[in-house]
């Protein structure tokens, strides 16, 4: 983002001076290594005085491998023959190496800068996650002269020579929408590739470059911010050295007008990308989130993300034939995956289709919860796959059997509990010991529980645990930070609106997506209340919420709400429309998501999201996970859990496509009669 780099923070003292934007340094977006930006250090020594420029290292969502590394490496750009910094490391406990010096830079030229990690003192090389910034800082004691240098592509790296690259790269399509054109070229294969450059032309013949890219995603989102205007592309590969090939032959197109309807279809393509051609190779399945572990796949996400491929078949985006294909690729890996009592865990090596403990040791086993959002995306298919093919029937057919193998019951703990439990380990049983309790995410467990065919418990379990009212519920629902809904019911007003149900003034949005992606809430009705109705209430509060605005975070409005859980500018975060849990950040998902709820709020939201934030907020699959203004923060995250809904909340919102075709599912109904008939008993015991 532009203005001031949130991973920065500078310090000055005794007359020394290091320009700053509220404590942290400026983004520079004229000199720059890579496109488009570097870091702006701009200081003047003094005479007993010292400054310091400390850029920390980003920790990420999933990104926490680390490469044998022996070489700070950066690139820099010095402005005059001014007195340059020196540079340090810092540890995990904030204290820093010894000082290094570097001279003998060229003006006005991007030059690399390699340091041996050896060369700094007490530092221990194998451990490159004990360092948490680079420092650049005044190096001497006398007064010096005001300086500006620039600084970009700061990493550790080995000493490994790059190999020099002989392929020319070839643009395969570029296709250009309302603000934004999508450049993409075949999947990267050769390792001696490590990005992908790309270059954008106004006129034909002056081509500046505009963007870079990993060598994992095979495409780039140029946000031009210009409608109806041609642009010409090429792009080269670099290694890992930064030297670069021969340019690709030009590529043309033309951003366009574009209506509602249209931008509603983008952003559906857009995140569809993330499953299709962003999902893990040998399984086929979602990844936990891109940037992120290239290996892990997330069992929730890979369920909505197969409804979201549903919506990409249904839409002309891949063939039916593309589509069958990869579902048959996608059942094989789950038909040989390690499950427990029927239960997939919430992560899993795609390679191996071994268990991921991922939340740490306890999380070795079945994972009740995201194996429901799973199934909810399994039976969709089962139903959306309906034509007499062979192909077409074994996908039936082992949807069928990976559904009928489920344990719900067992899930239970003991014969006479009233709730299903979310977590069990093959070595040490229940101990995570969470019991299924309502107002969240987990509605849709209960009722797929109720609904199986072979293993499913009493509809009165929906009543003793989900909507459990006894005083298991109410301390457990203490997570609200208040009195309301402790009792499952609610029945109060916020901002003029009635929630029949749920925690304090509802809760984060994902509550009203997650469970209702299948499941269509129009018809699903207990004794309490009306799910689509309450679930229109909650966003109905959240959406005013966020109008109010009472913590006054920069960008809350009409057009920039949602709160929910999102990666966050100091962690992960299920954020609610209260003040002691909103923290600024604002989710993309928490609004687009809820289409069907508030169509005209969402509408408002997407466009300001894209055609004034799209410029740091939209890129390869879609909008990135949240941004944040008062923070001036976006995520560089794509995250599994939220790209799907906005594809399928969108399309139910549209069409009703995954709604109906989960709904016609027999057991599906089957279960929603049980539960019909368990209410009216329910409610003529009251009486």
């Amino acid at each position: 983002m532009a203005g001031n780099y949130f991973f920065s923070n500078t310090k000055s003292k005794g007359g020394s001076v290091i320009h700053n934007i509220n404590g942290k340094l400026p983004v520079g977006d004229i000199f720059f290594h890579t496109p488009g930006n570097s870091l702006e250090l701009q200081y003047k020594n003094a005479a007993g005085g010292n400054w310091q420029a400390i850029i920390y290292h980003q920790q990420k969502r999933g990104m926490d491998h680390y490469k044998k590394s022996s070489l700070l490496s950066f690139w820099i750009y010095n402005t005059s023959a001014g007195e340059l910094p020196g540079i340090q490391l810092m540890r995990k406990d904030s204290s820093l190496t010894s000082i290094i010096t570097f001279n003998g830079l060229k003006i006005r030229e991007w030059q690399h800068i390699t340091v041996p990690l050896i060369a700094f003192e007490s530092l221990d090389p194998s451990k490159p996650e004990n360092i948490i910034a680079v420092v650049f800082t005044q190096k001497n004691t006398y007064e010096s002269e005001e300086n500006t240098i620039y600084v970009d592509d700061i990493e550790f790296v080995p000493a490994d020579k790059a190999s020099q690259l002989t392929k020319v790269p070839s643009i395969a399509t570029v296709t250009g929408y309302a603000m934004h054109v999508d450049i993409t070229w075949e999947k990267i294969t050769d390792q001696n590739i490590r990005f992908i450059k790309i270059y954008r032309s106004e006129n034909g013949n002056d081509y500046k470059p505009v963007g870079i890219q990993q060598n994992y995603i095979p495409r780039y989102a140029d946000f031009t911010g210009e409608a109806v205007k041609s642009y010409s592309y090429k792009i080269s590969f670099l290694n890992s050295n930064y030297e670069e090939s021969q340019l690709s032959a030009p590529v043309t197109t033309s951003t366009k007008a574009t209506t509602d309807d249209e931008l509603l279809t983008m952003v559906q393509e857009a995140s569809f990308h993330y499953y299709w051609e962003g999902a893990e190779t040998n399984s086929g399945m979602a990844k936990e989130d891109i940037p992120g572990r290239q290996n892990m796949i997330a069992m929730g996400a890979s369920g909505f993300g197969i409804m979201a491929l549903l919506v990409g078949t249904e839409r002309g985006l891949i063939t039916r034939q593309q589509s069958v294909e990869r579902f048959n690729r996608i059942l094989n890996f789950l038909e040989k995956a390690e499950t427990f009592h029927g239960v997939y865990p919430h992560f899993m090596d795609g390679p191996t289709g071994k268990v991921e403990p991922f939340f740490g040791h306890r999380d070795n086993g079945a994972d009740l919860v995201e194996t429901s959002f799973l199934m909810e995306g399994l039976l969709a298919a089962r139903q959306y796959f309906n034509e007499n093919t062979e192909q077409e029937k074994i996908i039936r057919k082992k949807i069928t059997s990976i559904w009928e193998k489920a344990e719900w019951d067992w899930f239970k703990q003991t014969p006479d509990s009233k709730f299903l439990y979310w977590h069990w380990s093959p070595d040490q049983g229940w101990i995570i010991n969470h019991t299924l309790i309502g107002w969240n995410e987990t509605m849709v467990t209960y009722l797929l529980a109720i609904a199986s065919p072979t293993h499913a418990v009493p509809a009165s379990m929906y009543y003793t645990g989900w909507a459990n009212q006894d005083s298991t519920g109410i301390i457990y629902r203490g997570w609200g930070n208040s009195k309301d809904g402790t009792k499952y019911t609610n029945g109060n007003f916020y901002f003029g609106v009635k929630l029949d149900v749920g925690v304090s003034n509802g809760g984060p949005l994902f509550f009203t997506h997650y469970s209702y992606m299948g499941y269509d809430p129009h018809f699903i009705t207990d004794k309490y209340t009306n799910y689509f109705i309450n679930n229109q209430n909650i966003a109905k509060i959240n959406y005013l919420y966020c109008v109010e605005n009472p913590k006054h975070f920069k960008g809350y409005g009409n057009d920039a709400w949602g709160l929910t859980a999102s990666d966050g500018p100091f962690d992960y975060s299920a954020d609610e429309p209260v003040p002691w849990q909103d923290h600024g950040k604002i989710t993309p998902t928490g609004a687009i998501s809820s289409f069907p709820y508030l169509p005209d709020e969402a509408m408002k939201a997407l466009k300001n999201y894209y055609f004034n934030y799209g410029k740091f907020l939209w890129g390869e699959y879609g909008f990135k996970d949240a941004f944040d203004l008062t923070n001036n923060w976006c995520s560089e995250l794509y995250m599994g859990l939220n790209q799907a809904p906005q594809v399928v909340m969108i399309e139910n919102y549209r069409t009703g496509l995954i709604w109906k075709l989960f709904m016609q599912d027999a057991d599906v109904q089957n279960g929603l009669k049980k539960l019909e008939l368990e209410s009216k008993n329910m409610k003529n015991k009251d009486k």
